[in-house]
């Protein structure tokens, strides 16, 4: 499997990173190892496969792109507010939840029901290395003591009727196989007889192996049947989970006409292989279409398709297409039972950004969020991206949901783990919420915004979206930024344009090159004029760049807006968010953000005001609390009608930052640096006078010279 080396790789890893705990039999801590050894197994290959530049991550690859190992603790509060609660609601006089660490504060409604222990259900349909299996086992456990099981025969019975497993990666299928295997054998010594003991794990293979001869030998009532799921199969190491069937299948018929299947006993056409694979693949096609009580899963995090998998996800997520894991949300609040219970650990983003508006929309309208632990934006040290971890209940919204916001504790996951239980410990503190998802749907696009107060959220009832104000655009996308932007400096001054207002002034100009709005740093009021793009002949090089095949590289979004005046904001937003006024002349960029006047008389600055205010960041964050302020977050902001003017404040504010920005080398319209205002104008060089106040392309002089030292 791999080189030892105590100095770099896995075995480094697993002196040096993990926390002494995983290793604890006694608590787990044999699972964590394998868990953990898989994972930093797969680190050269995961970051090859997440960093390939511009293109798709491939079939073989996906394993190894998507494989994460699911922090411990997570793990808990996944299985402990699903299949814990789902237990409580049934069992309401049960000793479990004393053992249940992770269980949020909040309501547990008592259910009627007789169902069997033996007939409960737990899948984990993106297992890894079965992390969440293990747990659910010993929380099986603890069930199976409370109906008086003796734990011999418990543990046999988790491993046979209660957890089922799928996975795409081998080598992971084979190291849950063996966890499961290692938990029920430390009750039953029979469970390492596999002619007995029958683990529902399992891990996809592709049908395109099944010989020709095979399926010419499928006869009978149900032959189509099985040649249909055999083509549906044809790309299970890729596509796993996702398969989706289109109508009901008799498993059990299926099954028996397989069986049935006379094969030669010289095997020349490998029948017997082929049989073999599709009674595993019948196997696996039950277990998909079978309703589970309970579904827990930290799905693959991937949205580079190739042109296979892209096509299967448009043609049957078209809704939830944005991402792998929107996928498996959407399939596994489906997948469960009425009542049951699914539970995830993914990017955050679903809650907020307009890629995930109709999944969210659909949660909302349709399903409960039972609890949501949001994470602090960089707190998953495996991956770089900001992970929450929530539980959906397959009804109705009825009750209020519990909400964990952890966005202020920086430190990773062991202080996530921390605060949570803190919050568990004393439901009263200020950074758990109890609210009703209701009012997610009085937002605009939706957004999970669980800590909006009733003022804020009445303020988007009655509120004019900004939409109707202003105009929110997008704009060029160049291709390639090093061929065709420069700073201002970098160019000669002469062949600069700074006063175009239309597209056919620029090209009447005769000029190369125009001033472009490339967002930039916070700031402002004013400022972040950098740079100049090659917009010659109405941009005719940037329009007529493309690839080897001939498609274009560049995009030219809204060009009826270029060198119009706006409201321009920068697209990463990690701190506050920051609104300038830019002057018209200018050509923005896709991550120079901007909003237009949609009418003559539309106040601009005023606006611009507004959204300098504090209380504006706040419901940005509101909307979207990732680092990307997306237009369409912008479009949602309410705007409240106020009496109260402040143009001449924001007139002032621009002036001055204006006054601030040309102060500076930075600015084309510098004159003189601030630390010479007080010095006397003749004692000033005269070459400084001459050069510097004629011509604006000053950066190349000599910096003794500029600041006037004769």
């Amino acid at each position: 499997m791999f080189t030892p080396n105590y100095h770099d790789g896995v075995i480094q890893h697993l002196i040096n990173d993990i926390d002494e705990a995983d290793f604890d039999v006694t608590r787990g801590g044999q699972v964590e190892i394998i868990g953990w050894l898989y994972q930093y197994y797969n680190t050269e290959p995961h970051d090859y496969a997440v960093n390939i530049t511009g293109g798709a991550v491939t079939k073989n690859e996906i394993p190894a792109a998507t494989q994460l190992f699911t922090t411990d603790w997570v793990v808990r509060y996944m299985v402990d507010n699903s299949l814990g609660k789902y237990w409580l609601e049934r069992h309401p006089n049960s000793d479990l939840k004393s053992n249940l660490d992770y269980l949020l504060p909040g309501e547990i409604q008592t259910v009627d029901s007789s169902e069997n222990l033996e007939d409960m259900r737990l899948i984990d349909n993106a297992m890894g290395s079965g992390h969440i299996l293990v747990y659910a086992f010993d929380v099986f456990m603890k069930m199976y003591a409370e109906q008086g099981y003796s734990s011999r025969d418990a543990a046999l019975s988790i491993v046979q009727n209660n957890l089922y497993g799928l996975e795409i990666d081998k080598r992971a299928y084979q190291l849950a196989y063996f966890a499961l295997m290692m938990k029920a054998r430390q009750y039953n010594r029979r469970a390492l007889q596999p002619e007995k003991v029958k683990l529902n794990v399992h891990v996809f293979e592709d049908t395109d192996t099944v010989s020709p001869e095979f399926l010419d030998a499928l006869s009978g009532e149900y032959a189509d049947d099985i040649k249909q799921i055999i083509e549906l199969f044809s790309n299970a190491g890729e596509l796993g989970s996702i398969i989706k069937f289109d109508k009901t299948f008799n498993w059990t018929k299926l099954r028996e006409n397989v069986e049935d299947m006379h094969t030669d006993a010289l095997d020349i056409f490998g029948m017997n292989q082929s049989k073999k694979i599709v009674l595993k693949v019948l196997t696996i096609g039950e277990i998909m279409s079978t309703k589970y009580d309970v579904a827990v899963t930290n799905p693959p995090y991937l949205n580079k398709f190739d042109p296979d998998m892209k096509k299967y996800v448009k043609k049957n997520y078209a809704d939830y297409s944005g991402d792998l894991f929107s996928v498996f949300i959407f399939n596994n609040i489906n997948l469960v039972k009425i009542g049951g219970y699914a539970a995830y650990m993914t990017p955050f983003v679903w809650m907020f950004i307009k890629t995930y508006e109709k999944l969210r929309s659909y949660l909302v309208a349709n399903k409960e969020i039972s609890s949501l632990i949001q994470m602090e934006y960089s707190a998953f040290e495996e991956a770089t991206v900001p992970i929450n971890t929530f539980v959906l209940k397959n009804v109705p919204n009825g009750s209020n949901g519990t909400y964990i916001k952890l966005s202020a504790f920086k430190g990773g996951m062991n202080v996530q783990r921390d605060k949570v239980l803190e919050a568990i410990a004393n439901p009263d503190i200020d950074y758990l919420y109890r609210t009703n998802q209701a009012n997610f749907k009085k937002i605009p696009g939706s957004p999970i915004a669980y800590w909006a107060s009733k003022n804020l959220i009445h303020d988007f009832e009655v509120g004019k979206r900004m939409e109707n104000i202003v105009v929110p655009k997008v704009g060029l996308q160049t291709g390639d930024n090093k061929i065709f932007l420069r700073f201002w400096y970098e160019v000669g001054n002469q062949n600069i344009c700074y006063s175009a207002n239309t597209i056919s002034e620029s090209t009447l100009s005769g000029k190369r090159w125009f001033p472009y709005n490339k967002g930039g740093s916070y700031r402002k009021w004013f400022g972040n004029y950098d740079y100049v793009v090659n917009w010659q002949d109405n941009g005719k090089m940037i329009k007529e760049f493309t690839w080897e095949n001939g498609n274009a590289r560049s995009v030219v979004r809204n060009p009826r807006f270029y060198f119009q005046e706006s409201i321009t904001w920068s697209d990463i937003t990690s701190g506050d968010f920051s609104a300038r006024y830019r002057t018209p002349g200018s050509i923005f960029d896709v991550v120079g953000k901007s909003a237009f006047k949609l009418e003559k008389q539309t106040d601009l600055l005023s606006l611009l005001g507004l959204l300098n205010a504090k209380v504006t960041n706040y419901i940005f964050k509101i909307l979207n609390p990732t680092i990307h302020l997306q237009t369409g977050n912008f479009a949602n902001f309410p705007v409240i009608n106020s009496k109260i003017s402040v143009y001449k404040q924001v007139q002032v504010a621009i002036e001055i930052t204006q006054n601030d920005w040309n102060s500076f080398e930075e600015s084309w319209d510098f004159i003189r640096h601030p630390l010479l205002s007080h010095i006397a104008d003749d004692n000033l060089s005269i070459w400084y006078y001459s050069v510097v106040l004629t011509n604006r392309g000053a950066k190349n002089v000599p910096i003794f010279r500029l600041w006037g030292v004769k």
